[in-house]
């Protein structure tokens, strides 16, 4: 009769194991990172909802708040802006319209080249940007207390930029090995 002999695990069997366990987490938790970056986007375009109910302000959504926001306070080419702000060019070209018609923008046509269009911010953009980036500057108050709190987000700030930086490599570079 014939004993079978049971491979002993060796010292180096484990590490592979906890190593298939932490690239299995760190997958996970890129993908949860990614579905939460999407919730908070739209947690935020509620706030800016909210924000706008609150001090009265109907005509205008909040995606087209945010093309305010990238707009800011200098002048930019339509084009820069959908590149700024990843918007969708219909969706973009119908928001700044209703912008324009809303009297939020300032449209012009470029001195350079006609048929290029360049943006700004009307007065009644820049008040309601003013306006806006007061009620950020609340909330960022109450969630940045203390040096450990600003640390936090200053980490938090860097990996999401990171982040985005190689979801842009993998688009400009159509690599696909990320997914």
């Amino acid at each position: 009769m014939t004993t079978l002999v049971q491979p002993q695990p060796t010292e180096d069997a484990a590490p592979k194991d906890s190593e298939r366990k932490d690239k299995a987490s760190a997958t996970q938790m890129y993908h949860e990172v990614a579905r939460i970056i999407e919730r908070m986007h739209r947690r935020f375009l509620d706030v800016l909802r909210i924000e706008l109910a609150r001090i009265s302000i109907d005509d205008i959504s909040p995606v087209q708040v945010m093309m305010l926001l990238n707009i800011s306070n200098g002048e930019i080419s339509v084009r820069d802006l959908i590149e700024r702000g990843y918007y969708l060019g219909s969706n973009a070209s119908y928001n700044l319209k209703q912008l324009v018609d809303s009297g939020y923008v300032d449209r012009s046509a470029s001195p350079r080249d006609k048929r290029a269009a360049r943006l700004k911010l009307s007065a009644k953009g820049l008040e309601l940007c003013e306006r806006l980036r007061h009620m950020a500057s609340v909330h960022s108050e109450g969630l940045i207390r203390t040096d450990g709190d600003s640390q936090d987000f200053e980490v938090t700030y860097r990996t999401l930029r990171r982040l985005e930086r190689k979801w842009t490599d993998v688009i400009r570079s159509d690599e696909t090995e990320i997914l």
